[in-house]
């Protein structure tokens, strides 16, 4: 009925055209509607000041994956860097502000996260495709994905084919893995009898128990607890060297 609300942001291609930086769902939506026209804005905007509006825009949907925050979170900070790094008329005031701050604690303050947690959303960038949409079905705990992300990615590809063939990997599997690598190579045989060894069932303890009416009537009546205990014992270990 009323169109589309929010202008899209564009920028010129440097040619006869405009590119879109933020704005794509809504002209995708007007195209199904119908619309022949809908609100632009057009800035001159470089490379970096494109990337920082474009994550701007999109992480201000309600429902993002943990895929889609960490390579946006990594493009704006990347950008940032760059900015931060080339002082110009135009940024100053803002390298002014940022002066003394760390680029992930300026971006961490804008998006309401900590800056401990920016930092483990981009680790997640470095997981193999297959880890990540594990990560985003959540399939795969976000904090043992963000310790698998430390490990080179052919190792990855072993992690990945393993919880796919179990279903699950545990926080100390992954622990005790890193510790090998510390040490040295691991192949795939390897990795799995760490794995295995982390998650070895204990046999349950077994527990006999002879009441007082039975013992009684193998010892005599002056004999207390602990000396049938003592005779006990002394018969089963006379028992085991028989059964060596």
């Amino acid at each position: 009925t009323y169109g589309v609300l929010t202008p899209v942001l564009l920028r010129s291609d440097g040619e006869n055209g405009y590119e879109m930086i933020s704005g794509h769902r809504r002209m995708h939506a007007a195209v199904i509607a119908g619309l022949a026209t809908i609100p632009a804005i057009v800035r001159d905007l470089s490379d970096d000041d494109a990337v920082i509006a474009m994550v701007d825009a999109n992480i201000q949907r309600e429902e993002l994956l943990p895929s889609e925050k960490a390579f946006a979170y990594k493009m704006k900070l990347d950008a940032m860097k760059r900015q931060a790094g080339r002082p110009s008329q135009k940024n100053s005031g803002q390298n002014d502000q940022n002066f003394g701050k760390v680029s992930r604690d300026v971006l961490a303050k804008e998006v309401g996260e900590s800056s401990k947690q920016i930092q483990r959303y981009i680790r997640l960038t470095e997981l193999i495709p297959e880890l990540l949409d594990m990560v985003d079905a959540k399939k795969l705990n976000f904090t043992i994905a963000v310790d698998i992300s430390y490990i080179e990615k052919e190792i990855q590809k072993w992690i990945y084919e393993y919880i796919r063939d179990t279903g699950f990997v545990k926080p100390k599997q992954i622990t005790a893995l890193r510790k090998q690598l510390e040490e040295g190579l691991v192949n795939q045989g390897f990795m799995i009898s760490i794995f295995n060894s982390c998650i070895a069932v204990k046999a349950p303890e077994r527990k006999v128990v002879l009441s007082g009416k039975k013992l009684t009537k193998y010892f005599p009546e002056d004999y207390s607890e602990t000396d049938m205990e003592k005779v006990i014992e002394a018969l089963l270990e006379q028992w085991k060297r028989e059964q060596e």
